[in-house]
């Protein structure tokens, strides 16, 4: 008997007025049964999850869907005793599936999550959680109405080291107060090409499928999958890729997650030396208003120099984190993190893995039917996710670049981060005031109706929600 089955037999002995086990004991049966998971999608993320959960005691691997056949056929080979489908909605109308793992491209995340839930499915959801805002307060409202158990693909937050990090620079003071932030996302990636025409589509994809909410627009990359990314279409750019990961770093061990999301956020970026036909920025920065420790983000996927195989030079890791502090710094990133003081000597290191532990918690979660023990619950997610969307938003709705907009920030960390951007685009011949190169205005938002206001906000709340396809729209969700 699954879990699911085992829901549906204390729901109906308890509609018959049969004995019905305590919650304490229901949870102990069913710590005792396999789960059978069903994954959304067979790609490359999915393929490390699938992994992952293997790892999971009593995870049994048994769904598959895939809109592409190749992939499907790819991971059925790895999986042979699952069932394969290509459409999302027979895999989660399934009773063989206790809980989805959603790993779609980001424009899927949203509705697929919902629609599991709806389904009466738990669910872990890769990052980004959402492809606008709109749809992540819908996702959020969703396991609230459902009341389902729904987790973010954000691993780090399941590292031990985090717990570590958070005693050290709050509770033990190890630095002092903390004063400021800066966030970096920096990784060399190459052109995804530009077609004269549009790229034809493989007869073994379901493409309708694919697109799903997406517009069917013609595609001018030349590959259809992982390159979705930097297509405003389908993906979040390298903000909602890994800007996500490092963002929630900061959301949890400078903020603890007392800050949901931003007051103010003014941005800019754009896609420069490729030529080809990506849209989402490959040098983006912003600056974030919190209302307390301020924070600003550098990205870029473009080397030092032309040609070059190095990231040009900037403080902190390259996918990480600094907190300037009264007493030092400290550095964090993916599995380390270090404290300096003042002189530059290390106070402290820590080190840590989130893999496997992740998918452990959310397992653990669904066994007790507790949502309090998710470490990156979907509320949780949805405000990291916020920052990445509004940083696009910023962007999306920037004109051209103006050093009085950008000047308007007094922040030493704001400051250094136009400059090294500044010698950054120059070292690719690129001046700022480059016509492809946006910046937004100060942006106002409303923290209780996640929407702008003030004289900007017509212009930034259209990037708020997205135009559905039919069929495939986010439902509201209403209690």
């Amino acid at each position: 008997m699954t879990i699911l089955n085992r829901r549906v037999f204390l729901h109906t002995a308890a509609a018959a007025g049969g004995t019905i086990l305590s919650g304490s004991t229901a949870r102990a049966a069913q710590a005792s049964e396999e789960i059978n998971l069903g994954f959304i999608s067979c790609g490359g993320r999915a393929g490390q999850l699938m992994g992952q959960f293997s790892k999971v005691a009593g995870v049994n691997i048994a769904g598959l869907c895939d809109p592409d056949e190749n992939r499907l056929g790819l991971a059925k080979q790895r999986f042979p005793k699952a069932t394969g489908w290509k459409d999302l909605r027979s895999l989660i109308d399934s009773d063989s599936i206790d809980a989805v793992v959603v790993a779609t491209c980001n424009h899927w995340h949203c509705l697929a999550a919902i629609w599991a839930m709806q389904a009466g499915k738990d669910v872990y959801v890769e990052k980004p959680l959402s492809h606008s805002q709109w749809e992540g307060k819908q996702t959020v409202a969703a396991a609230r109405k459902y009341d389902k158990i729904c987790q973010l693909g954000t691993q780090q937050r399941s590292d031990p080291m985090q717990a570590e990090i958070k005693q050290f620079l709050h509770r033990e003071k190890g630095l002092g107060n903390l004063l400021a932030a800066r966030v970096n996302r920096y990784g060399i990636r190459p052109s995804i090409g530009k077609r004269d025409t549009p790229l034809p589509i493989d007869n073994q994809v379901a493409y309708d499928l694919w697109l799903g909410p997406a517009q069917d627009r013609p595609i001018f990359r030349n590959a259809l999958h992982y390159d979705w990314h930097w297509d405003w279409n389908t993906g979040s750019g390298e903000m909602g890729n890994w800007g996500v990961h490092v963002l929630d770093d900061v959301r949890n061990n400078v903020f603890q997650d007392s800050v949901a999301l931003p007051k103010r956020i003014l941005g800019g970026g754009g896609r420069f030396g490729l030529n080809d036909a990506g849209e989402s920025p490959n040098v983006h920065f912003a600056y974030f208003d919190t209302g307390s420790i301020p924070v600003v983000i550098g990205l870029s996927n473009l080397p030092a120099e032309p040609n070059g195989k190095k990231s040009p030079t900037h403080p902190g890791p390259n996918s990480g984190y600094v907190v300037y502090c009264e007493g030092g710094r400290f550095e964090g990133q993916r599995g380390r993190a270090v404290a300096y003081d003042n002189d530059g000597k290390i106070i402290q290191e820590f080190r840590g893995n989130g893999d496997v532990k992740h998918q452990q918690n959310f397992i653990d979660a669904l066994r007790a039917q507790d949502r309090s023990l998710l470490n990156a619950e979907v509320a949780v997610g949805n405000d990291s996710t916020g920052w990445c969307n509004l940083a696009n938003v910023a962007v999306r709705c920037g004109t051209s670049f103006s050093e009085k907009r950008a000047n308007s920030v007094a922040l030493n960390e704001w400051n250094s981060l136009l400059g090294e951007m500044n010698d950054h685009l120059q070292a690719h011949h690129i001046e700022m005031t480059n016509d492809s190169l946006r910046l937004s205005p100060m942006l106002e938002l409303n923290a209780e109706t996640e929407m702008f206001e003030g004289d900007h906000a017509e212009s930034a709340n259209q990037f708020l929600k997205r135009e559905y396809r039919p069929h495939f729209a986010v439902p509201e969700i209403t209690a």
